[in-house]
């Protein structure tokens, strides 16, 4: 059986279509061979198992590697030091190669519960023993620390790594400690002791700074495509649809192999796409972005909880999202940090931006979704739809069209302040339930701000492009008009439409065609 692109776990070279992990396995072997002690958080399904198993393979031919993972440890090792000791012990004697069969025999006491009286600091000597013991020096890696990270237990694990890390010029210890999970763990005392002297003093605070760039770049999408196309030779523009899966997903790891696993398995032999040299093109590429979007998966659930659960956050989004104000990024922010820890957000430019255009499309559903049941806008979409769908065509004339009569009917007065909040909202409103189930749009995020934002939408394999903007003045829409000339200039298409806000009192609502250059733009005015 050929390999295959995996999103159900880590990856395995002889098993999966992968990047190539060289590069950053050199730069963390930098870090073990300075003796560095550091933590690999990163957002969920961030790679991070991945590279800690190639990790572990890389050092191999010059260290003893102790490769755990407390997701197979339970709640019930960490109620005591004397339980977890034991749990710890165990993992250590299934996961290492090498160990010298005096340590061995104590490691077996302590894992079967025979060591009376067993705390961690009679267990780190043993480790220290059996670091001076060991033929090589001694890597440990940790994965899954999260599991552990709300227990007292657990800080005190970190205080003795801590202990031994700045001793280990006259006491045996490891050479390298590396944790790796979602949460840094360098503010975890925190989380157990909330007071301010331990919020200062945490455990972990030898951690060196981990800067290895986890997403993948360009390059790294497009080599492993080239991978794949050496076996399946489907005469896919390599570039091209490396380049689109970067856009949409900024290097994602989860995100990047969703698409290609789409792309490979659901897309080919779907209506439309009989094959995969059929389904691995621009076309395809959308279809695989629409269902993407849609799905429900564990990274989205993940991302809506952490929504819920911070309020800040939720008004940030929904500012970059329709208003496109610009936010300074905050990194003293907990919220802010908190959304950058979980890959929400990043920093770019010193202000808050959505990490990847699928995140967007997610968390515009989402903020749509909520106002389904109350909305107007989407209950006049509903049953207007059909008459905007011409012999399979989606009709955007007849859209705005009937959009700027029916948000005059139910907003036409309104205040400025009003209409300029909730205007680009009530639009997706209104054209989400028309394109439902066949059509997607996306926000084009190079476009967006408080002033522009253009919409791209697909629909039966077909792109419209439609300018949402704030009327400022002729002079303003003038320009508007050539940046959105330009811009269907660079999507190849002949005709565009524009969707202006204007809050003049002696404003012309209505809808009207004009010609700049070859190009055509219907522009609608309420």
């Amino acid at each position: 059986m050929g390999k295959t692109f995996n999103t159900d776990g880590y990856c395995d070279p002889k098993l999966h279509y992968m990047v190539n992990l060289d590069t950053r396995l050199r730069e963390i072997k930098s870090m073990v061979d300075a003796g560095k002690y550091f933590t690999i958080n990163r957002a969920r399904q961030y790679g991070k198992t991945t590279v800690l198993t190639a990790l572990a393979d890389y050092l191999q031919t010059e260290y003893e590697v102790i490769s755990l993972d407390f997701q197979g440890l339970s709640y019930a090792d960490f109620e005591s030091e004397y339980s977890f000791a034991a749990a710890f012990s165990r993992q250590i004697l299934l996961y290492t190669e090498h160990i010298p069969a005096e340590a061995e025999e104590e490691l077996k006491q302590y894992s079967a519960g025979r060591v009376e009286g067993a705390t961690l600091s009679r267990l780190f000597v043993l480790l220290s023993e059996l670091c001076r013991k060991s033929e090589r020096k001694i890597v440990m890696i940790i994965d899954e620390v999260d599991s552990a990270s709300n227990n007292q237990v657990f800080v005190d694990f970190l205080a003795q790594l801590r202990f031994y890390y700045l001793r280990r010029g006259r006491t045996p210890a490891f050479q390298s400690v590396i944790l790796a999970g979602v949460y840094d763990v360098r503010s975890v005392r925190g989380k157990i002791r909330p007071d301010e002297d331990h919020l200062e003093n945490s455990p972990w605070n030898i951690a060196a700074d981990f800067l290895v760039d986890m997403s993948f770049s360009l390059d790294d999408i497009e080599g492993m495509l080239k991978e794949y196309e050496n076996d399946h030779h489907t005469g896919m523009e390599l570039n091209l649809i490396a380049g689109m899966i970067h856009e949409y997903t900024s290097g994602y790891p989860y995100l990047v192999s969703r698409f290609c696993n789409y792309l490979d398995e659901r897309v080919a032999g779907m209506k439309g796409f009989p094959d995969k040299s059929s389904a691995w093109t621009k076309a395809g590429f959308y279809e695989a972005e629409r269902m993407i979007v849609k799905e429900d998966n564990t990274l989205y659930q993940s991302l809506i909880r952490k929504i819920e659960l911070y309020p800040e956050l939720r008004s940030i989004l929904y500012e970059l999202l329709f208003t496109g104000k610009p936010i300074p990024y905050n990194a003293t922010s907990s919220y802010m940090k908190t959304a950058a820890m979980f890959g929400i957000i990043r920093n770019e430019n010193d202000t808050a931006a959505i990490s990847n255009r699928i995140f967007e499309s997610v968390l515009y559903n989402y903020f749509i979704t909520e106002e389904f049941s109350v909305s107007r806008m989407y209950l006049m979409g509903v049953q207007e739809r059909n008459q905007f769908i011409v012999g399979g065509h989606l009709d955007i004339r007849k859209v705005l069209e009937k959009f700027v009569e029916t948000f005059s009917d139910l907003y036409g007065d309104k205040d400025d302040t009003f209409l300029e909040d909730v205007g680009r909202r009530y639009f997706i409103l209104f054209l989400k339930p028309i394109i439902n189930g066949i059509g997607n749009y996306s926000v084009e995020s190079r476009t967006r701000n408080n002033e522009r934002m253009d919409l791209v939408i697909y629909y039966m394999g077909e792109q419209n492009v439609i300018e949402l903007k704030i009327w400022r003045g002729n002079a303003y829409n003038e320009r508007g008009e050539e940046q959105l000339s330009n811009y269907l200039e660079y999507f190849h298409l002949t005709r565009g439409y524009m969707l202006s806000f204007n809050f003049n009192k002696k404003k012309e609502i209505g809808v009207k065609e004009i010609k700049v250059g070859d190009k055509t733009l219907i522009e609608a005015v309420v």
